[in-house]
């Protein structure tokens, strides 16, 4: 362990599942918890560069997070949005009326030159929020969905066309040219724990480890290195992975996460009924550990998270990374 009294985490992590993953480590008081955000999904409406994981990611440890749908602000007006859509704009993007605030604030920021990383970091200190709030990369990557009508950015297809659609094919933009910040780097190489978080892994994993050099960096990095499914019996609890999986061919279960990360996690952490698919996630080189990992509340959350940390963190994990 680094320090005197605290265990370094590492978190990768989506929106909503990412940001529950991440609520539940950073109530452990013995973790000090850096988070890794996907900016895949980052888009620009009315002008405004908005980052909704990370922003759910700060909102959620903030506890400032609108609980029933999953992210925006919480006690939220839309009257700037009823203004646009008087004057004619297309407002199918929903975004609340200080969640402008803080798009504002980063646009601004970002227009005069400043690294999207500091301005990520000064707003979680502005929210109070004590974890790290990192960004894999300073530079624009954002997600493409091919379906059966074309091309759309991954805002178009999860709001405005409700993830309807058929998936065909997926594409980051940008992601070839990529660098990877420096201090994502950093928080890798000086953890004691990286955890996956169970979020989508199409489109809120892959592009962070396919970040140039952040797939290197976790594999190379001496911790303990472990994913939570997000899978429960095939089905996920929120949003499209199960379905975008198997459009593109792909298993959709936890068997399935293993592939995907086989190389990169030593241990995937899956839901008591996935118990049945042990063998097959021990054929792509990682141990399943069983736990209850559907997080409906605070205390599921830090129970999760308590788990996942002692059972890697544990003297025998400890001898399997040395």
């Amino acid at each position: 362990m680094s320090g005197a009294s605290k265990h370094k985490v590492t978190l990768l992590a989506g929106g909503v599942g990412g940001a529950k993953m991440a609520e539940g480590l950073a109530a452990l008081p013995d973790v000090e918890l850096s988070v890794i955000g996907n900016v895949a999904d980052d888009d620009e409406f009315h002008g405004l560069w908005v980052s909704p994981d990370i922003d759910t990611l700060t909102y959620s440890l903030a506890d400032v997070i609108d609980r029933n749908q999953g992210w925006g602000v919480a006690d939220e007006s839309h009257r700037a949005l009823d203004t646009l859509t008087r004057l004619g704009n297309d407002t199918w993007m929903s975004l609340g009326d200080r969640d402008f605030g803080l798009h504002i604030h980063r646009t601004m920021r970002r227009l005069r030159g400043e690294r999207p990383s500091v301005i990520a970091r000064d707003v979680a200190r502005a929210f109070e929020v004590a974890a790290e709030i990192l960004l894999p990369t300073d530079d624009r990557v954002q997600t493409r969905v091919r379906t059966d009508a074309g091309w759309l950015s991954f805002q178009e297809y999860f709001v405005r066309e409700r993830c309807a659609p058929e998936v065909r094919e997926l594409a980051f933009d940008g992601i070839e040219q990529a660098r990877p910040t420096p201090e994502a780097l950093a928080a890798i190489a000086g953890a004691d724990l990286i955890v996956i978080a169970p979020s989508n892994p199409l489109v809120s994993i892959a592009p962070l480890l396919e970040t140039p050099g952040i797939r290197d960096a976790v594999r190379a990095a001496p911790a303990f290195k472990v994913a939570v499914s997000p899978f429960i019996a095939g089905k996920v609890v929120k949003g499209p992975a199960d379905r975008m999986m198997a459009a593109l061919g792909l298993r959709a279960d936890a068997a399935g996460v293993a592939e995907r990360y086989a190389g990169v996690a030593q241990t995937l952490v899956v839901d008591h009924q996935d118990e049945g698919l042990g063998d097959e996630i021990r054929a792509h080189g990682m141990t399943p550990i069983c736990a209850h990992i559907l997080m409906k509340d605070k205390a599921d959350k830090a129970r999760l998270a308590r788990e996942v940390v002692d059972l890697c963190l544990a003297p025998a994990a400890a001898e399997a990374v040395a």
